[in-house]
Formats: C-alpha cells, structure tokens, sequence
C-alpha cells in the first residue's frame, strides 16, 4: 500500500494569446512611458503567454487523482482560455478594466477565475511566463 500522508502536485500546462497595455491612469503619459517603457504603447503589444496550473493535494485512494486531468483541463479552457485567448486585456476583459494588466495581475486573475471550481481541499499554484525569460508565480 502506498503511502497516502504526502501531498501530490499535478500541472497542467496551456498557451494563450493577449494584448496589453501597462498604463496608469492616474499618471501623466510622461511617468507611465518612464515606468513601463515599451510595455506602455498606446498601441497595445502582445505575449504569447506559457501558463501552468498547479493543482496540490492527496491522491483519492480510490482513483489515484489529485485532480482528473480532464476536468481541470476543461475548467481552464472555460474559465481562462475563452476569457483571454486571442483578446486585448485591457479592452475585452472586465476583470482588467480597472486593473493594470501586469503579468502579476493576470496570474493573480486567473487563480481566482479557477480557484471557485477546485474542492476546498485542494492547494492552487499559478506559473504564468510572459517571455521564455520571464515569469511569475501566485501565490508565491
């Protein structure tokens, strides 16, 4: 019998698609451009977001699953890939119009859009790389 006393993690890896523009509206155009440099173009630029999502807990006795991979799959795909894939963040996404579109900003997002549909009992960990170089975690 295996022993069930350690906590397992499972991730599921996806790629997005989204446009952003980092701007502070309660700055003058001179402090944003100092502040987010490129990442300021009134134009909006793009990532092609790497996303992983952590999913920690002990494996069900009965299935061996922390998770079925299949449900945590589609809860992404419905929760988080329909919402941002292919889309500007900070035009078409509510959750961004108020809220400065920072790569921590959106992981942060994203663990709330799917933190509601995992069992309580389970821990949530979201890695989100905006380029190959650079990446964020949360909660950290």
């Amino acid at each position: 019998m295996l022993d069930q006393q350690y906590k397992t993690s499972i991730v599921r890896k996806e790629h997005f698609n989204a446009a952003h523009r980092l701007n502070n509206v309660h700055w003058s155009q001179e402090k944003n451009s100092e502040v987010f440099g490129k990442c300021n173009n009134p134009n909006y630029h793009g990532h092609n977001y790497e996303l992983e999502v952590k999913v920690i807990g002990f494996c069900d006795p009965e299935t061996g699953y922390v998770i079925d991979t299949k449900i945590l799959s589609d809860i992404i795909k419905n929760e988080v890939l329909e919402k941002l894939d292919h889309k500007n963040l900070n035009l078409d996404v509510i959750e961004f119009r108020e809220l400065n579109p920072t790569a921590e900003n959106i992981a942060r997002v994203i663990f709330t859009l799917l933190r509601k549909y995992l069992d309580k009992k389970l821990e949530l960990k979201i890695k989100l790389y905006e380029t190959p170089r650079n990446f964020v975690e949360y909660p950290a």
